[in-house]
């Protein structure tokens, strides 16, 4: 998902994409579906890149609590 010129943020694993490629998505929307291994453990992988560089995503998401 494209946040701007500067930041994306990159999802991995899905068994279904929700959003196509171009398309506004709103905050808390679904992007794609949680997929799963060969051994059928649910699997995610979620990356925040600046620039094209993978980044701590602590940095940059809202703290809980």
């Amino acid at each position: 998902v494209k946040h701007s010129d500067n930041f994306l943020s990159a999802y991995g694993f899905n068994s279904r994409l929700l959003v196509s490629e171009g398309q506004r998505v709103k905050r808390g929307q679904s992007v794609a579906e949680v997929g799963r291994s060969s051994g059928g453990k649910y699997l995610l992988h979620f990356e925040i890149r600046r620039k094209g560089t993978a980044v701590n995503p602590l940095r940059y998401l809202p703290r809980s609590g």
